[in-house]
């Protein structure tokens, strides 16, 4: 990745919900609930579990607006994500709604994603590939998948023409963009009439290249009544899982080729040794993933993420993090609780503790209360009590559906 950039997250949820109303159903589907929370805040937990968003834009009915942020403050204290936030009234349609949000994002932010809250099932995981993009100053890429039905163009009532599916994809949100380029677009939009469905078809009309990256078939929009039938799938009879994760790395030198700082739950350590490792060489989300495969009956991280990978290279821990529990989340598993063990004679951790739990627990979307961590010395015996290296444990316990879903259909 080239360079740092303030990554904030506009999630749309100023829908008018037409369909469900015109269904009997009145609640707009971004207020429905979803694992006891409304579908517009599991966006916010997912979108928070990713390190390089760095805030939040909620978009909201102007004629509900005061409810909805009441209710996000009600939410907010119930399950902080951790980061900043602001909230708007949205437009008459979802392009205006975009654009009221990208007008009350802070002035250092200049990247953004712009998501639909009726998408619930959108993984860290694509949020942190887009975010990986726009990082390395891709100015526009979007998450797409394959179209399996056949697709005729159609016009009264007659096939005009039908479609070579190779070359079509469906698009998803969220989608990611350079901010000047997406406000250039949205301003020339408004200035020219254009109607659009998606952020993307305005930045096409400016010649900007949008890139493409693999979507996912679990990260449908919530449109119909039948569409409901996805959100009541968590009342399934569970059965509790626990996964146990243990990682250990070397201490080095710090001008070693594989030198490390020291990073722990994602928590830089000021003054502490280096560690050797292929990726960041944080040897506590190490575990902690290697855990979360064990809910999952999946290997360890070493056969997911094999350290003569070149793509892993001092990539960031909480990616990999991220990308098992997006796994997890699919076979239908839901993380409950985690406990965590720092081994190491020095540095103290103490100092850093809450700053640890805190980041895990965003990271995992749980309430601090859920995540513990403890560190320990080997009083002097062994390598870690020599100082010649740190290892980690982590026990992490889950509910899992009764007949989870393969992997494989998420």
């Amino acid at each position: 990745m080239s360079e740092t950039h303030d990554i904030w997250a506009v999630i749309l949820a100023a829908g008018k919900g037409s369909r469900l109303a015109e269904a009997g159903i009145p609640t707009r589907k971004q207020f429905l609930e979803y694992e006891g929370a409304p579908l517009f805040w599991r966006s916010a937990l997912t979108m928070a579990r990713v390190p390089a968003v760095q805030g939040l834009v909620f978009v909201f009915p102007p004629d509900g607006f005061e409810d909805a942020l009441t209710l996000t403050h009600e939410l907010m204290d119930a399950q902080d994500p951790g980061l900043p936030w602001k909230a708007v009234p949205g437009g008459e349609r979802r392009q205006d709604s975009v654009f009221e949000g990208l007008s009350v994002l802070p002035e250092g932010c200049d990247c953004v994603l712009v998501h639909d809250a009726a998408r619930p099932f959108a993984s860290a995981a694509l949020v942190s590939r887009l975010c990986a993009e726009l990082l390395d100053g891709t100015p526009a890429v979007i998450p797409c998948v394959s179209v399996r039905d056949t697709v005729k163009r159609v016009h009264d009532g007659l096939v005009v023409e039908t479609l070579r599916r190779d070359a079509l994809r469906a698009v998803q949100t969220p989608q990611g963009f350079d901010r000047d380029v997406l406000v250039r677009a949205h301003k020339r939009a408004r200035a020219r009439d254009w109607e659009v469905t998606d952020d993307a078809s305005m930045v096409e009309r400016l010649d900007v290249p949008v890139a493409v990256i693999a979507g996912e078939e679990a990260n449908v929009k919530i449109t119909t009544v039948e569409d409901l039938a996805m959100l009541g799938a968590t009342t399934a009879p569970a059965e509790p899982c626990v996964g146990f994760g243990y990682d250990v790395h070397a201490f080095t030198a710090p001008d070693a080729p594989d030198a490390r700082p020291l990073k722990l739950g994602g928590v830089p350590i000021p003054g502490g040794a280096h560690v050797a490792a292929h990726s960041d060489g944080d040897v506590l989300l190490h575990a902690l993933a290697d855990g979360l495969l064990g809910c999952l009956g999946g290997g360890d991280i070493g056969q997911r993420f094999p350290d003569d990978d070149p793509r892993f290279e001092n990539v960031e821990s909480a990616v990999l993090v991220a990308e098992v529990l997006a796994e997890t989340q699919r076979a239908g598993l839901r993380v409950t609780h985690v406990d965590l063990t720092v081994v190491a004679q020095a540095p103290r951790l103490s100092p850093h503790r809450e700053d640890i739990r805190r980041t895990v627990a965003r990271l995992l979307a749980l309430d601090e209360r859920r995540v513990n961590v403890k560190a320990t010395t080997e009083e002097k015996l062994g390598f870690t009590g020599e100082g010649k290296g740190i290892k980690a444990m982590a026990a992490v316990t889950a509910l899992r559906a009764a007949v989870p879903p393969s992997p494989d259909e998420g």
